[in-house]
């Protein structure tokens, strides 16, 4: 049996990786076509090659499922067409036992993705928005045009809004407006703009600052209209301010960064700062979740294999279950995406979100692999009936 393992793992593994290779080849081809018109004196095509490098464990990340379905697919198909799989079924082993074995030939598979999650592509996608920010003006993830807005309390006890135009490397911040105001009766303090400033840890420092206070209580103004009018704001020029922030050039990238591109930590670090600032967290959880059933869904990937390629070699050769393998991942992937859609649309919980696709397409391959082995077991009961009646 183990021997028996071993061997089925080895052709998985070859099938998988060479499926892997073509896909990724052809995405990262894709893509280099796709931003040749970027190429410029200041973005070299050596500076794109390497973007494109770096793109590859996101990459592979995103592929991984639908590749180990094509290459278990193609594995299973050519063991089935030379018979090995027939030697295993009539030696006694049944498609639960077979099953059994690729969930176990799955498991260094499923290590490997985690690895690939939560630290390859992280580093990879957080380089390539920094590298993306120092050659393109822009990182990939969502900018809005007027730049990247954060929320949160000051040491005061007051709500101020950062509002920062754009970001380098190392960060560097520069076109920054802060508006601060009472949290209590929604007043208006005063509005900040510098021209640049860095963040170091919790502390952001800005130079150049032009600052507008208020100087009247706007309720108070209000409530008498025979009042005299007089000044309501002041300006101040200010060389150089200290701030105490929560936020971190971590999570400025955060706020960069597509949320299923992020590790576990730093995603549950991003989710606890938009919490306290009583900012959305719909998408982040999500993420989460989806981030941790990521290794089920590759569970999964292998439980679909495993019906398609243990039907008889006659009803169709193996480029035909190669072919069904195919649509069933792009299937399962936009099956994945419109359930992820419907659930940020439709506010539902984050773990129906995330788990609902995985649990239906586990549901179908085992049904699908329960009707083979009855099927089976009537044809074997049949054929032992009539050897007795002759």
């Amino acid at each position: 049996m183990r021997t028996a393992r071993r061997y089925i793992a080895s052709e998985i593994y070859r099938s998988t990786t060479a499926v892997l290779l073509v896909l990724l080849g052809l995405f990262t081809f894709f893509s280099l076509i796709d931003e040749l018109d970027k190429v410029n004196e200041s973005f070299s095509l050596f500076s794109l090659l390497y973007l494109e490098a770096l793109q590859i464990p996101t990459r592979l990340y995103d592929l991984l499922p639908i590749g180990l379905l094509i290459g278990a697919i193609i594995a299973l198909a050519g063991l089935a067409q030379r018979n090995e799989l027939v030697i295993l079924r009539v030696s006694g082993v049944s498609s639960a036992k077979l099953l059994f074995m690729l969930w176990l030939i799955c498991l260094p598979i499923m290590a490997g993705a985690f690895i690939l999650s939560e630290f390859a592509a992280p580093v990879a996608e957080i380089k390539t928005s920094e590298l993306s920010l120092k050659y393109l003006g822009k990182a990939n993830g969502g900018r809005m045009d007027t730049g990247y807005w954060f929320r949160e309390p000051d040491p005061a006890g007051n709500s101020r809004i950062i509002n920062i135009a754009s970001m380098s490397e190392s960060g560097n911040v520069s076109d920054i407006n802060i508006i601060t105001y009472d949290s209590g009766t929604g007043q208006f303090l005063d509005f900040s703009h510098a021209e640049n400033g860095f963040f170091k840890e919790n502390i952001l420092t800005l130079n150049n600052i032009v600052q507008t206070q208020s100087t009247v209580n706007i309720e108070e103004a209000l409530a008498d209209p025979q009042a005299p009018v007089g000044a309501v704001a002041k300006t101040v020029s200010i060389p150089s301010i200290t701030l105490e922030t929560t936020l971190t050039p971590e999570r400025l990238l955060a706020g960069e960064l597509q949320p299923e591109r992020m590790s576990v930590v730093s995603l549950l670090d991003y989710i606890s700062y938009l919490d306290d600032n009583q900012l959305q967290t719909n998408r982040q959880i999500v993420a989460l979740w989806r981030k941790g059933s990521y290794p089920f869904t590759l569970l999964v990937m292998m439980t679909i294999a495993a019906p398609i390629s243990f039907m008889q070699t006659r009803r169709g050769g193996a480029s035909a279950k190669i072919f069904l393998g195919i649509l069933l991942g792009v299937g399962f992937f936009m099956f994945n995406q419109l359930a992820l859609n419907l659930g940020m649309l439709s506010n539902l919980p984050a773990w129906s979100t995330a788990l609902t696709p995985n649990i239906l397409g586990l549901a179908v391959a085992l049904i699908a692999l329960y009707l083979m082995e009855s099927r089976r077991t009537i044809k074997d009961h049949s054929k032992t009936v009539r050897n007795h009646a002759k």
